[in-house]
């Protein structure tokens, strides 16, 4: 009887090992996840009435674009002009380009813009990352994030910074990791006062205040000061208590590049925000956001008479030579089925 029950537990465990290794491997052969946010989005802009005006108003809008972080679709401008969609040169940015004639002025004039988006979660865990270095493969590409910016130099006050920040560091994520402790512990997100919100990086580690963009100018300029590229992006982020609204402005974050890996997510002012979230925003960005271009000191065409812009999330306009600072502004958003966010995403 011993033996049949022997005989009887080895054909039953050599029958339900291959299926729990076959449950396994099924496991870990499944993609992960990732957090994905689906909304609905409206950009409006409205130009009040204008008279006397000599020439054309002339108004630029940035536009979203699809990347590894998010699909744009059915994207629609609504406007009583015309408009030319064209792309920037350096970094690829979407924009559209209108005139307003000095007798469609004499009324007022609303251009809507609208599309869906599917934002993901961008999330690398830096804890394995031990022996990145800088990226030389395609060193024209990334020369540009290497390089000083109007409102962000990689020399004086900002290199000298970089240099004691990463004394003793030889590997590149260190010197990374040491800036963002750095910038996410000396500055505070204040917005009171003046200086603030140009993305001044000389503003920021002087007065240790500001909002996202001097946050991340002070971070780039830093990080790039070490000899590592780095990039600013700009969007708008959206509530994650709220499946539709208005939404009060934009917001910006950053990434770096290290060599076998790529882009390194971060968002320094969300850390400081956030203080037990200052982990995960080193190498992770949620998908409450939709990014509308990268980059500082744009030139477009047709060429502003103001010149490159600082950065491009609101509209520009121009009339008879001069910044036309009359706009208002209006973002909302709404909530679409298919949503799927983690736990870590959902807060």
């Amino acid at each position: 009887m011993w033996q049949i029950k022997k005989i009887h537990y080895f054909v039953l465990a050599g029958f339900l090992f291959p299926l729990t290794l076959a449950a396994c491997w099924v496991s870990l052969a499944q993609p992960e996840v990732r957090a994905t946010r689906r909304f609905r989005f409206n950009y409006d802009v409205h130009i009040p009435a204008v008279h006397g005006a000599k020439g054309p108003l002339r108004l630029w809008l940035p536009l979203p674009s699809s990347d590894a972080q998010q699909r744009i679709e059915a994207l629609q401008i609504s406007s009583p002009v015309p408009y030319r969609d064209l792309r920037e040169p350096e970094f690829g940015n979407r924009y559209a380009y209108l005139e307003f004639s000095p007798e469609q002025l004499a009324a007022p004039q609303t251009v809507r813009i609208e599309f869906r988006a599917q934002r993901y979660e961008n999330r690398i865990d830096v804890r394995h990352l031990r022996s990145a270095n800088p990226d030389t493969s395609d060193t024209a590409a990334l020369s540009r994030f290497l390089l000083p910016n109007r409102l962000v130099p990689i020399d004086g006050l900002v290199g000298e910074l970089a240099r004691q920040v990463t004394e003793g560091l030889d590997e590149p994520l260190a010197k990374v990791r040491a800036i963002y402790d750095y910038v996410v512990a000396t500055v505070r997100y204040d917005k009171s006062g003046e200086g603030w919100g140009r993305g001044d990086a000389v503003f920021a580690c002087t007065a240790r205040r500001g909002n996202c963009t001097d946050f991340h100018s002070m971070f780039i300029g830093m990080v790039r000061a070490a000899g590592i590229p780095a990039r600013f992006e700009i969007g708008f982020s959206l509530p994650n208590n709220r499946s539709s609204g208005e939404i009060p402005g934009y917001h910006c974050w950053a990434q770096f590049h290290l060599s076998g890996i790529g882009w390194v997510p971060v968002d320094a002012s969300e850390a400081w925000k956030n203080p037990p979230l200052r982990d995960y925003f080193f190498g992770g960005h949620d998908p409450h956001r939709v990014l509308f271009s990268v980059g500082r000191d744009l030139r477009l065409d047709p060429a502003p008479e103001a010149g490159p812009l600082n950065f491009f999330i609101y509209p520009h306009a121009e009339l008879d030579g001069k910044v036309f600072s009359q706009l208002e502004t209006r973002f909302a958003f709404q909530d679409l089925p298919g949503t799927v966010l983690s736990q870590r995403s959902a807060f």
